[in-house]
């Protein structure tokens, strides 16, 4: 004999509302609903990774930069600093390549009325006007330093002198 649930007054149990399941209507708001909650969430996420990396190289660069510019005032007087900088951006295991200076020397003018200017020497010898320094020398030091993904770069002026 069968189980009418008319005739008992109980709801059959294979009918009811709740095990009814969902349509694929249902499922497929669903899964474009987590999705583009999901995408967010990465977009923010990666947005992040991105901007400490970057903040991470800025710091890095600056470190080499006054790295390189303690070296430099440190070094006994020379006709060319290139190897300090080049050093600086080592220590951050950079290559050398990463460093560039640009080295010029002071020459006074002839008189008090008259202004100086800054020279560069010879490739050998950019910031002196001979082969070797001389007493009373002013130099002028820029230091370069760029990151070795070429998007941060730094540079700063150095002036050594015995005056």
């Amino acid at each position: 004999m069968q189980r009418n649930s008319e005739a008992t007054g109980q709801p059959n149990p294979t009918t009811n509302e709740s095990d009814r399941g969902f349509s694929i209507v249902e499922i497929v708001v669903s899964i474009v609903l987590m999705g583009t909650v999901g995408i967010a969430v990465m977009s923010s996420i990666w947005t992040g990774v991105k901007a400490s990396s970057q903040a991470r190289t800025a710091a890095q660069v600056e470190t080499a930069v006054v790295n390189a510019v303690d070296r430099i005032v440190r070094a006994p007087k020379r006709c060319d600093y290139l190897i300090y900088a080049q050093a600086a951006v080592q220590t951050e295991e950079w290559p050398p390549s990463s460093a560039s200076v640009m080295q010029q020397y002071y020459v006074p003018g002839p008189d008090a009325t008259t202004n100086g200017q800054w020279l560069t020497g010879s490739a050998s010898t950019p910031a002196c006007a001979g082969p070797a320094p001389t007493d009373l020398l002013v130099q002028r030091v820029t230091i370069r330093i760029t990151s070795p993904d070429g998007k941060i770069s730094r540079e700063i002026e150095v002036v050594k002198s015995d005056v």
